[in-house]
């Protein structure tokens, strides 16, 4: 399989729980350590080998396209897609993104930080065609938000279950995905009136035994969702999360 440097980042949401916080500017714009989440996770990606982006906005998307336009990363590109629909599920996001896509790819969520290492190490991982691997946390006792975590349940190396409302579970879902461009086939059946989440099609995979886990072991992620844990994000930050030099240069949109 050749080297997959594609990232499609969900940047659409209109962040409703951090809204009293942001005063209504998108969330992945929000700061976190003096940059926005979306720079965080950019440069993290790229850290980890990513050199081409494809990020789907939608809420508050000029003052996103805006901060791109005006924004200079060295030796990547990207281009941003529309999502009008913004207001449904996430897998709606990412099937709008569809054109853009023709190889594997890995698959990032705006309000979610993590190591470069993880993404690194995700992106070696043998990828069958039809296959997801989703990277999981298996340390159950120290998640920041219990009640809003996409938990999942494992059989060997594959995912038989994954939900937020699931009883019985043994990891976290990271929000770090590695695809086969088959994934939005998926989606596209798993939609409902118009509507489907990355979860639903997650469903599908894991019942047909396409749905894989990478462990991440001890290493960190957050996902920024609430005022808490933004607040939770900054205390712990310099301790967990090594910063990546600014790259300074040009961006092609």
């Amino acid at each position: 399989m050749s080297k997959i440097d594609h990232c499609v980042i969900l940047a659409a949401g209109n962040g409703s729980r951090l809204i009293p916080h942001s005063g209504g500017i998108p969330k992945p714009l929000v700061e976190v350590h003096g940059r926005p989440l979306l720079e965080h996770v950019i440069l993290t990606a790229q850290g980890a080998g990513i050199r081409r982006f494809t990020i789907v906005v939608g809420y508050r998307s000029d003052a996103i396209r805006q901060w791109v336009a005006e924004r200079a990363f060295a030796g990547i590109s990207t281009s941003l897609v529309e999502n009008a629909d913004y207001h449904k599920h996430n897998g709606v996001s990412l099937l709008k993104a569809r054109a853009k896509v023709h190889d594997p790819f890995l698959l990032l969520m705006s309000d979610h930080i993590f190591e470069a290492a993880t993404a690194e190490a995700l992106l070696q991982q043998p990828l069958g065609k039809g296959e997801v691997i989703l990277a999981v946390d298996c340390n159950l006792d120290r998640v920041f938000d219990l009640d809003d975590v996409t938990k999942v349940r494992r059989k060997g190396d594959r995912i038989v279950e994954i939900g937020k409302q699931i009883r019985r579970y043994d990891a976290y879902d990271t929000g770090m995905f590695l695809c086969d461009t088959e994934l939005f086939a998926v989606l596209e059946y798993a939609m409902k009136d118009g509507n489907c989440s990355l979860s639903d099609g997650m469903q599908i995979l894991g019942k047909a035994g396409k749905l894989r886990a990478f462990d991440i072991g001890d290493a960190t992620w957050q996902d920024v969702d609430t005022p808490e844990a933004l607040a939770y994000t900054e205390m712990v930050f310099d301790q967990f999360f090594c910063q990546i030099p600014v790259a300074e240069g040009v961006l092609s949109v």
